[in-house]
């Protein structure tokens, strides 16, 4: 019986700090739209270098690798655009619009 108390404590100490709320990582914040765009622009810069990366070893014709770089810049665009929409202009954008 005396052996059988550490191991219960432990085991129950073990899923108390693998199951408590604030480190389970399936409990996240809710995301905001900004949120989304920054990983859809990382998902998109990451596709662009791997793209990249198979033309150079000669994966792709240059016809298909022109298509598939041109609709990435353009979704890129799209979303970089979007996300400066969204995120409050910075000091340093303020003073360069205002008047000297």
């Amino acid at each position: 019986m005396n052996g059988i108390l550490p191991i219960i404590v432990l085991t129950l100490g073990i899923f108390a700090y693998m199951f408590w709320p604030e480190k389970n990582p399936f409990v996240q914040r809710d995301k905001t739209r900004a949120d989304y765009l920054r990983e859809r622009k990382d998902v998109i810069y990451d596709n662009l270098r791997d793209l990249n990366f198979e033309y150079l070893a000669g994966k792709h014709p240059e016809p298909d690798y022109a298509e598939q770089r041109a609709a990435l810049e353009d979704e890129a665009a799209q979303v970089v655009a979007e996300l400066e929409g969204l995120t409050p202009p910075t000091v340093s954008r303020i003073r360069t619009q205002l008047p000297s």
